[in-house]
């Protein structure tokens, strides 16, 4: 069997990995690439394989860096199955149609610069039509679950503990009549005691292991410290008349912080203010994990057994607004609040003019509860820099930026090793990705020296191997 790193080898976004055996080809996750603009969209449009010749694609969970580029696949001649949990298909049924919307929005801006300088337009890398046609190719497969999508391959989803419907993917190969090979994908790798959702599910044999490594070389504040830190920077916010914005990711991050407001709001920890949650993609993904309670953990299933908190996703403070006449008149609140909105990598979507109208006021909070891509603006806060560009102007940064990392759905190094320490014996070989170069170095030699593993890769983008 050979793999080739196409994505996510050295760098965090953009996964894709294509197997090869028995004159078949597999890809694992089609994502998109984030980064400077540019290169981001010629490495995006341009796949790096012939679409039209891969036979399956499996889809751990539906981050944008995993699944977003699937339209694209489908446009270029991908006409084989999307194999991923139901629950999956269902948040990319919001989150490619809103990528889509996006991608052409992003090319009609462009074009109107592109028009002043008398150069021909560009095409999106996909439209949202082309969104909705790559939908008819997924099907859902429940965890624990055994498939056999194409002869000599066995697929078995396990909780991967990340978000909604994410899933360890494992596959038993078999060529040329030898040994079944068994291949462990984790995908993201969630945390233990993280709520909402389920701990990862624990694997014990694997010949080959690809691990990602997001945060390989740092460990994170405990979740309950994390939910102390955000009370304080509420409390604090409030207290200087100030409104709190978050850039949370739609999926998974926006929830998980709603949740803890209102744990927070329930045992009066925090001052009663208005919650706004100013994304649609959040608030069509919200619906879909009220539609999903049997991925739930036990905490989440507890505080929603009393009928005072039911819906651990809707209270009297909460808001969702979807028109943008609703977004606007944001921009006019006068009394302090509490506004999460997307995308959280601050390059698109509503939080641009959420940032852009609060930025300069040092009565503000910028609170950064996500891993930052390098050369995004979220990055640039995170850096502290002084002056920022938003929609092409400059802006001073005179708002407070705190930055919690422990709500993070990754796990940290420790995390990681404790969940690879189950192997019953180290596999055969070892792949880190999805970590830039550093981190994802660092754990590798983590393996080695405390986990003894012994063959372990960090492979280049595009890198081949035979196994």
């Amino acid at each position: 069997m050979k793999i080739t790193f196409h994505g996510a080898a050295r760098t965090v976004t953009g996964s894709q990995h294509l197997l090869e055996f028995n004159g078949r080809k597999v890809l694992l996750e089609c994502g998109l690439y984030q980064g400077r603009r540019k290169e981001a969209f010629e490495r995006n449009r341009n796949l790096p394989y012939n679409a039209a010749d891969i036979d399956l694609l499996i889809l751990s969970h539906a981050h944008i860096d995993h699944s977003g580029n699937i339209p694209n696949l489908v446009k270029s001649g991908f006409r084989g199955d999307i194999l991923c949990t139901s629950a999956t298909r269902d948040l990319c049924s919001a989150m490619l149609r809103d990528s889509g919307h996006i991608q052409e929005m992003d090319v009609e801006f462009v074009n109107r610069k592109r028009a002043r300088q008398g150069l021909p337009p560009v095409e999106p890398i996909y439209t949202l039509n082309d969104a909705v046609d790559s939908l008819q190719y997924f099907g859902g497969v429940a965890y624990n679950r055994v498939r056999n999508p194409l002869p000599g391959l066995r697929l078995t989803f396990l909780d991967a503990g990340h978000m909604l419907g994410s899933a360890i993917v494992v596959l038993e190969i078999e060529e040329d009549g030898r040994r079944p090979l068994r291949l462990v994908f984790t995908g993201d790798l969630g945390r233990p005691n993280i709520p909402i959702i389920r701990d990862p599910t624990v694997v014990e044999e694997a010949d080959v292991l690809i691990i990602e490594s997001t945060y390989g070389d740092r460990t994170h504040e405990t979740y309950p410290d994390a939910e102390r830190e955000l009370e304080r920077i509420v409390r604090d916010t409030y207290n200087r008349g100030g409104v709190l914005i978050i850039p949370a990711f739609a999926v998974g991050r926006t929830q998980q912080i709603v949740y803890s407001l209102h744990k927070l709001m329930v045992n009066q920890d925090i001052p009663t203010l208005q919650i706004y949650i100013d994304s649609p993609l959040a608030i069509n993904a919200t619906s879909i994990f009220q539609l999903h309670p049997d991925a739930y953990d036990e905490e989440m299933r507890r505080f929603m057994d009393d009928p005072n908190h039911s819906d651990p996703f809707g209270f009297d403070s909460l808001h969702y607004t979807r028109s943008v006449a609703e977004s606007k008149a944001l921009n006019f609140l006068r009394e302090p609040a509490i506004i999460i909105s997307a995308s959280g990598m601050c390059e698109a979507g509503r939080i641009l003019h959420h940032l852009r109208n609060r930025i300069s006021d040092p009565r503000n909070t910028i609170l950064i509860v996500g891993w930052q891509a390098p050369n995004t603006l979220g990055r640039r806060l995170v850096e502290r820099q002084k002056k920022v560009r938003i929609f092409g102007e400059e802006f001073e940064v005179r708002a407070k930026v705190e930055v919690i990392n422990g709500f993070s759905a990754h796990a940290d190094r420790d995390e990681l090793l404790e969940w690879a320490s189950h192997f019953r014996k180290p596999p055969e070989r070892t792949f880190v990705v999805h970590g830039d170069e550093e981190p994802a170095l660092s754990f590798a030699q983590a393996l080695r020296d405390e986990l003894g593993f012994g063959n372990v890769v960090v492979p280049e983008m595009h890198q081949s191997v035979e196994v």
